[in-house]
């Protein structure tokens, strides 16, 4: 048998779970998942003590940051975005690893909805998700990003890892500004996008696509008048993001999703995901 979980403080609404055990059984695995409540001051103590049982770690806050001093190898993606939010073991069980499959989940929920090029960004947000959206972002291209945090000055570290990955990058307040943008992703809890939703109209938006990372309830306000204002402008939700990046931690943990596979598996991860229980 071989064990994984997700970590984090709180820990009840996770959907993890749902997504992993049903990823194990479409592989025929024999592994466990479970949902451990674990906050920053305990971690480095939970992680020092796991046997060879075990294989990965997902991470949620207010972890993402606090692995990046306790897991010796972190890779470059992860070090440069400040967040991780996987840990699995390697393939002979010599060593740990971290890593941000953030990343590639905002990448690929942007390529569901046929957004795989940019240049202009807008995001709502300074924290963890900012900076993997920023990091995301920049991979795809783009060259301008404005931050948008309740105080600009909280804005600087995700201004600066825009400017470290070659974007020209700013910080703003919460005050809602346009410019000719290719996106806007919204790493706000759903209430706090609220005022951003109430002054849309379809000037405003055009054909500009929206990445709202707040998937619970779905869809949020922004992504309702999104939705009403601009119904040919894609719209990519946090759910999707969610899944593809547990697609990713799969991946690394198990070693046994191929191309082969890979549609199978984010298939039932996905009908896993969409079964609602009482939260996301």
């Amino acid at each position: 048998m071989r064990r994984a979980a997700v970590l984090g403080s709180p820990i009840s609404h996770t959907r993890s779970p749902d997504m992993h055990r049903a990823a194990y059984a479409e592989l025929g695995l024999d592994w466990t998942y479970d949902a451990i409540e674990c906050n920053d001051r305990d971690f480095a103590a939970f992680f020092a003590g796991l046997d060879e049982q075990w294989r990965g770690l997902s991470l949620t806050m207010p972890l993402k940051e606090v692995v990046l001093d306790v897991v010796e190898d972190v890779d470059d993606r992860a070090r440069q975005a400040h967040s991780a939010n996987t840990v699995w073991r390697t393939a002979d069980s010599s060593s740990w690893l971290a890593t941000n499959t953030d990343i590639p989940g905002i990448c690929s929920a942007l390529g569901d909805v046929g957004v795989d090029r940019l240049e202009r960004v807008r995001i709502l947000g300074a924290g963890a998700t900012a900076r993997s959206a920023v990091a995301a972002v920049a991979e795809m291209g783009a060259v301008s990003i404005v931050v948008h945090a309740r105080r600009p000055e909280a804005a600087d570290e995700v201004v600066r890892l825009a400017r470290d990955l070659g974007c020209s990058s700013r910080g703003a307040d919460l005050d809602v500004q346009w410019g000719e943008d290719d996106l806007l992703i919204s790493t706000l809890p759903a209430d706090a996008g609220a005022p951003w939703a109430a002054a849309l109209d379809a000037d405003r938006i055009g054909h500009t696509a929206l990445l709202d990372a707040s998937y619970h309830p779905w869809p949020t306000p922004l992504a309702q008048a999104w939705a009403r204002h601009a119904p040919v402008a894609p719209v990519a939700s946090g759910r999707d993001m969610l899944l593809w990046q547990a697609v990713d931690q799969v991946r690394l943990m198990t070693g046994a999703v191929t191309d082969a596979n890979l549609a199978r598996v984010a298939q039932v991860m996905r009908r896993a995901l969409s079964t609602d229980g009482s939260s996301p």
